[in-house]
């Protein structure tokens, strides 16, 4: 059977030997064996395990033999489902807009419908995607509030519309060029061209100029004379005669000829006239009582339980007329009738109405107002959606500029939009929104512009009524309602607390007799500390405990003189805490007050969770408040902040200590206003209040039907303040062009004839002298050999507001390169003990003869003759002589401190004061025209070209003025007087004309500098057509660009929602500070990644023109925030973040509350851009930043 088989069988292949290898040990030899059950390996467990090599295994797996994989399986292939077909639903479309409509043909008396007219339809096909008209229909009913980024915005009124015909037309910059027409003669693009026919060609039309006719009188034509005497010969008629045959005259040149050709031919035509100017602004005369008003209006849409007056009855019968208005009212004059009763015309007429107020805080006071009033009124803010159905809707002014942008359908009912402390347009950084939204709004919508402290009202209004084409009507005050009376208040202790001088009466009249008498009783008290050298220094000196002495006698005097409640304008957050914390002795309010404060607090305070009732300033603000005391100002929590607005509007907060931003309130005046200071920090620099802002908040003085007049205290801690700034701050308004045409035309024309003849050259030759004097002592005065000539002893003359022209010498000079200051003996008259303020008053104007022009005119005493020690700023040194006196600064600078001392001041001086001043009265007695000074070219060495013309245009401008006729006649004082008025009133208003006029579109040049930022950026192409960037950016409210670039470079979509928000914070957050060192390593890497995309978007900008740098770009962010955002997104209670950053908590509220909103705007960018991830973390982030004491519920909104 063996060899049957082996016979059958085929021969083993190779492979199925029975053979076996053997490993003997673990060197690598191996053994064949033909046993068939040997082992494999000598071992005893055989070889070490060891992992197989994935990577060959995946290949084997998957590359190599991919059969096995179920994708080739046919149970696994692509399976289908049979549906039903339908054929029909391909031819399936939506209905075209409807071509026509029916219009009713009524009776014209009765009414009765005759008949209906099949009427044609425009523009059906529009949509808000595609069109900017009214005509188009509504988007969803869920954008019908806030509209979409991606519409387009309705038509903005004052501009014309263009029709589908305008559109469809080519502009002429696209037009065709016409082969046919004139193309020989007429460039295209040009108006005019040139003949280029032979002189036997038809005359020229009219516009065109015959070169043949130009070329003739050159002898260029080669002198053909029997042409000549053919066209010109004695048969020709002179009628018919080509216009070439007119005899010109030689001349030498071919423009000559030109310029000759075009007047003769422009000669006969008479310059158009110039339209009429239409008068935008209309003023209405507020003075004649309104008699009729009742008849013109038999039912008002609103009626109150007062006799409206007379500005409110001329706005209501505008109004009914639906005229625009712009109310420039006095504080307190009731500007809100005329609101109120815009809100009820509207829900009469069935439409709405749009209240904008430039802060959340005066939003939410009106909504309260306005919903006790109306019922129907809604509140639209950055985090509070109440009511937006409402027929009145209270908004701030960029929530209304979002709506405009994005197309809300609002607008379309929209009747009137109310413009609130309008004068905010001047905020040199939100101004631009009230802009925005003027030039927005459509044309079917009317203003009322509402605002106490805009001067040049009518200008204003002129500007508005041009932007819009429509008439504004002024309706402006002759008189506050309660007059204001302005005191001086000297007092630091009980027993000066009566040392209140009146300044300005009620009747607007300035005593200089108490400005004196404030001034001799500051004297008498002057301390070595106390004593300020120079008319600029500040008016604050001492600190709190000084603070406390003037504010605890100045109250103890308001209140026995019953003229409580009183509002403290403080111009620093920290001032006000300060203040109104050391003054923990008063105590204003009785019993039952304490018993009203204790229960309004309790109930106010309980809506917030336990640990936030317990907070620090929660607990010392209610401590202020049961005393009567209160603080309000930014860095105070919003609700208490509501709870001090409420209780002081209650009469129950006796003295509030607030910042600027409290004169924004509504119906909160007081009986008092007292001024810390006239000074205060504008974001760059110290500077004295402005009369619109002083005008602003000393308005809140005087409570209509309850004080006679208001009080307004300015305290003088330090040095009393300049007459002629106090008189500016609070007297002076800016002057408008409307009146200074006035007061120009009732000036009297001065007398040029004659021997005056050269009067306005002298006039003019006079003070272009001075503005070239003062060019080259501001050259003298910066550069580096003038300030070294500065040394001590040094004569130099001084010329400000104190001094005239008056000798000075050098003692010392301030180590501070920045900011040089001299500390200077001055010349002056001994002061007379008895004069008295009328004798130190304004002087009587001086007229400058020759002599006082070219020279200086030194001052020299008429009396006794004193000296005085100043601080003199480099502006006010005049000119710098040659004389260097040998004097002791030092010694000088101490002896005349302590003769200022009350005990000392009848001490005679020392022998070096003595010395130095009788030195510099000899040398101003030998030099009476003034010293030999330093020649700033050859002394100086400066080489600059504007000095060196200078002085040469100052030489020649001396010359002129000394051989002037005018100064002989003795007519001269009086003509040169009248003059000179009359050159400063026309300067003026050349300088308003100016900003009124195109010419002053200073900002034009940067418009252009950032749109190309914007095409470089690839925000739009080079058409100006918005690409998808660009539409990105219009969704933000804030950092557009840094916002965009941050979304397309991705660097927010890796992270985590918590660590979005704190790295945005740093755009939002007000309060510099760097971020820490205890961040997690992602914030660290994300917070210099975004200065990275903004030191980029930096440099662009430097690149395409614009003046900010790219530290300056970069620096506006602030991380101090970082670390409090983190930790408050991940759930940390708000009592505990204080101890991350020393920032105040109304100021880490703020930066939530805007975090919040920016984070909503990224999520409607990240949706636009089809970026569902991010757009879900923004939305989980604002809801982590949304909740406790950050987003408590307004009070005025319960």
């Amino acid at each position: 059977m063996m060899e049957t088989e082996r016979l059958v069988l085929p021969p083993p292949d190779p492979l199925n030997l029975p053979l076996r290898a053997l490993e003997v040990g673990c060197t690598g030899r191996w053994e064949l064996l033909n046993e068939p059950g040997a082992p494999e390996t000598t071992l005893p467990h055989g070889l070490p395990p060891c992992a197989p090599d994935l990577q060959q295994e995946a290949e084997q797996l998957f590359l190599s033999s991919p059969a096995w994989l179920p994708l080739h399986g046919v149970e696994y292939s692509a399976r289908k489902w049979q549906r039903k077909r339908d054929p029909w639903s391909l031819l399936a479309a939506l209905g075209a807009p409807v071509p026509s409509d029916l219009q009713a043909q009524r009776h014209p008396t009765t009414g009765q419908i005759l008949g209906y007219k099949e009427v044609l339809l425009e523009n059906t096909n529009l949509s808000a995607t595609t069109s900017l008209s009214l005509r188009r229909p509504p988007g969803p009913a869920s954008q019908s509030l806030w509209g979409n980024p991606t519409q387009y915005p309705f038509w903005p009124g004052g501009m014309d519309e263009p029709t589908i015909t305008d559109l469809s037309t080519r502009e002429e910059a696209e037009e065709e060029i016409d082969f046919e027409k004139d193309l020989l003669t007429v460039p295209p693009g040009f108006k005019k061209g040139v003949d280029f026919g032979p002189k036997d060609h038809q005359a020229p039309g009219p516009g065109l100029l015959s070169l043949s006719c130009l070329l003739e009188p050159l002898d260029l034509s080669g002198g053909d004379e029997d042409e000549s005497e053919a066209a010109g010969g004695p048969g020709a008629d002179p009628a018919s005669a080509s216009p070439c045959s007119t005899p010109l005259v030689r001349a030498s040149s071919l423009e000559d000829l030109v310029l000759k050709e075009a007047s003769t031919i422009a000669s006969p035509l008479e310059p158009p006239k110039p339209p009429p100017q239409e008068q935008w602004a209309v003023p209405v005369d507020v003075t004649s009582p309104v008699g009729d008003f009742y008849r013109l209006i038999p039912q008002p849409a609103f009626q109150w339980a007062f006799e409206p007056d007379v500005f409110q009855k001329q706005a209501i019968l505008h109004l009914e007329q639906h005229d625009s208005v712009f109310v420039a009212a006095h504080t307190s004059a009731g500007k809100t009738v005329v609101a109120e009763y815009a809100i009820a015309l509207a829900q009469k007429h069935m439409t709405r109405t749009i209240y904008t107020s430039p802060i959340k805080a005066l939003s939410n006071q009106k909504f309260r107002d306005f919903r006790n009033t109306f019922g129907d009124v809604g509140l639209l803010t950055g985090d509070v959606q109440l009511h937006p159905e409402a027929s009145c809707l209270i908004m701030t002014t960029e929530i209304l500029r979002s709506m405009l942008y994005s197309g809300s359908d609002v607008i379309r009912d929209l009747e009137w939009v109310i413009f609130d402390e309008v004068h905010y347009i001047n905020d040199a950084e939100r101004g631009v929104v009230w802009e925005e939204v003027l030039i927005m709004l459509p044309d079917h919508v009317s203003i009322i512009l509402l605002s106490a402290t805009v001067p040049n009202a009518l200008e204003f209004a002129d500007w508005i009524g041009r932007l819009k084409r429509r008439q504004i009507y002024v309706i402006s005050t002759v008189a506050r309602p309660v007059p204001l009376e302005h005191y001086l208040f000297t007092g630091n202790s009980p027993k000066t607390q009566g040392e209140l001088f009146l300044l300005l009466d009620s009747r607007g009249a300035f005593h200089t007799k108490g400005y004196y008498a404030a001034v001799e009783a500051k004297k008498e008290r002057m301390s070595k500390h106390a004593q300020t050298f120079g008319a600029k220094q500040p008016t604050h000196q001492g600190g709190p405990a000084q603070d406390r002495g003037v504010y605890l006698s100045l109250l103890a005097s308001l209140r026995a003189r019953a003229q409580l409640p009183v509002v403290v304008f403080t111009f620093s957050r920290g001032r006000c805490d300060e203040q109104a914390s050391g003054l923990t002795s008063l105590d204003l309010t009785t019993s039952s007050e304490k018993s009203e404060i204790h229960l309004f607090l309790q109930r106010c305070l309980a809506r917030l969770r336990g640990s936030d009732r317990q907070l620090p300033q929660v607990q010392h603000m209610s401590e202020l408040l049961r005393r009567g005391l209160g603080v309000h100002h930014s860095g105070i929590l919003p609700i208490l902040k509501e709870i001090v607005e409420m209780l002081f509007s209650r009469g129950l907060v006796k003295v509030l200590f607030a910042t600027e931003t409290f004169a924004m309130g509504v119906n909160m005046p007081a009986r008092t206003v007292v001024f810390d200071s006239m000074r205060k920090h504008d974001g760059s620099a110290f500077r004295d209040l402005l009369p619109g802002e002083y005008v602003q908040m000393a308005g809140r003085a005087g409570r209509r039907g309850l004080d006679p007049t208001g009080t307004v205290i300015l305290l003088c801690k330090g040095r009393v303040p300049e007459m002629a700034d106090l008189h500016r701050m609070m007297m002076a308004h800016e002057q408008a062009l409307a009146e200074l045409t006035k007061r120009l035309g009732a000036l009297e024309e001065p007398d040029v004839t004659g021997q005056l003849a050269d009067l306005p050259e002298y006039y003019s030759w006079g003070e272009e002298l001075t503005e070239t004097r003062n060019m080259i002592q501001r050259r003298i005065m910066e550069s580096v050999n003038g300030l070294k000539s500065l040394s001590t002893g040094r004569v130099v003359v001084v010329k400000n507001e104190e001094h005239h022209n008056a000798l000075g010498v050098i003692l010392q000079v301030s180590s501070n390169s920045a900011s040089r200051v001299f500390t200077t003996l001055v010349l002056c008259d001994k002061p007379v003990v008895s004069e008295s303020p009328r004798d130190k008053g304004p002087a009587t104007p001086d007229v400058p003869y020759p002599d006082d022009l070219v020279g200086f005119k030194l001052f020299l005493p008429e009396g006794p003759c004193e000296h005085t020690v100043v601080k003199l700023q480099p502006g006010d040194v005049a000119a710098i002589s040659t004389r260097v006196l040998r004097v002791s600064g030092e010694k000088i600078s101490e002896d005349f401190s302590r003769r200022q001392q009350p005990k000392f001041r009848k001490d005679p001086p020392i022998a070096a004061v003595t010395t130095a001043v009788q030195e510099l009265l000899r040398l101003a007695q030998a030099h009476p025209s003034g010293p030999p000074t330093l020649d700033p070219v050859n002394d100086l060495q400066l080489k600059d070209v504007s000095v060196v013309e200078g002085g040469l245009r100052a030489r020649r401008l001396e010359e002129l003025i000394r051989g002037a006729q005018c100064v002989h006649s003795p007519r001269f004082p009086a003509q040169y007087l009248k003059l000179r008025e009359r050159m400063r009133i026309q300067k003026e208003m050349e300088r308003l004309r100016f900003l009124l006029s195109d010419q002053s579109l200073l900002l034009l040049p940067e418009y252009h500098q950032r749109v190309e930022v914007l095409r470089t950026l690839g925000y739009v192409d080079e058409a100006g057509t918005v690409k998808l960037a660009g539409r990105v950016a219009c969704a933000m409210s804030s950092h557009e660009l840094l916002l965009t670039e941050l979304m397309f470079d991705n660097a927010l979509s890796t992270l985590r929602p918590e660590e979005i928000a704190a790295l945005l914070s740093g755009l939002v957050c007000q309060s510099p500070g760097d971020p820490g060192d205890q961040l997690p390593s992602t914030l660290k890497q994300g917070v210099e990644r975004v200065r990275a995309v903004a030191k980029r978007i930096g440099e662009v900008q430097v690149a395409c023109g614009l003046n900010q740098t790219v530290e300056e770009f970069v620096g506006e962010l602030n991380f101090g925030l970082v670390e409090v955002v983190y930790e408050w997104a991940r759930g940390m209670p708000f009592s505990e973040l204080a101890g991350l950053s020393g920032t105040p908590e109304g100021l880490v509220v703020r930066c939530i509350q805007r975090l919040a909103e920016m984070c909503r705007s990224l999520r409607g960018a990240a949706r636009l851009v089809g970026e569902p991830v991010l757009g879900a973390k923004m939305e989980t982030a604002a809801t982590l930043l949304r909740r406790d004491i950050v987003f408590a519920a307004s009070l005025y909104t319960q």
